[in-house]
């Protein structure tokens, strides 16, 4: 009888549900790096270290393993989004606060990339539509509790192009930049009117 040590547990045992992990975070970093369109089952198993058939055991098609990979990375958002709500809930100046928050956020490379291959993956496949929007909503309906609906659409819509500034650039705005104009958007007249 072979006697293991700490060093060298023997065989392992497997565990379906951490390869089936590893090759959704694999799919989620190829989609983030390359966007979600160009996502193949080969490159996956490459970059998860897993036998090819390893994917189409865990996800039955290229479109389930992309939708997975994008709802995991919506997921990260929705934290960075209830961070932002809380330091939110625990500020007093909501423009400084917002700018602070979104600026980290910003200031974050792979999040700015992970979110726009989400958003681009959204616009030509109607079923990620309502992930997509999810955190744009979200965001909206926090702040329209603070500053009114019409203010809160401005504020998002402008923090929406501040994320593809970041993305396209090597650094995003500032946070003085995106302070001075969440101060300007929340200080606009209201019209009454509906945004859409």
């Amino acid at each position: 009888m072979t006697a293991h040590t700490a060093a060298d547990p023997g065989p392992r045992k497997r565990d379906p549900e951490a390869t089936r992990r590893v090759i959704l975070e694999a799919a989620a970093e190829l989609i983030v790096e390359q966007g979600a369109a160009t996502l193949t089952h080969r490159a996956v198993a490459a970059r998860a270290g897993v036998a090819l058939g390893s994917t189409t055991r865990y996800f039955a098609s290229i479109d389930d393993l992309r939708e997975t990979a994008l709802r995991m990375l919506g997921d990260e958002i929705d934290a960075y989004l209830a961070q932002t709500e809380r330091d939110l809930a625990s500020g007093d100046d909501l423009a400084e606060c917002l700018a602070a928050s979104m600026h980290d956020f910003l200031a974050d490379s792979r999040q700015v990339h992970a979110t726009m291959a989400l958003v681009t993956a959204a616009a030509s496949d109607a079923r990620l539509r309502s992930l997509a929007v999810r955190w744009t909503d979200r965001l909206t309906d926090l702040l329209a509790v603070h500053v009114g609906r019409e203010r809160a659409v401005a504020a998002e819509v402008y923090l929406d192009g501040a994320m593809m500034y970041a993305a396209l650039h090597d650094t995003p705005l500032s946070r003085e930049a995106v302070t001075r104009a969440l101060r300007a958007i929340f200080a606009m007249p209201e019209t009454g009117g509906r945004e859409s």
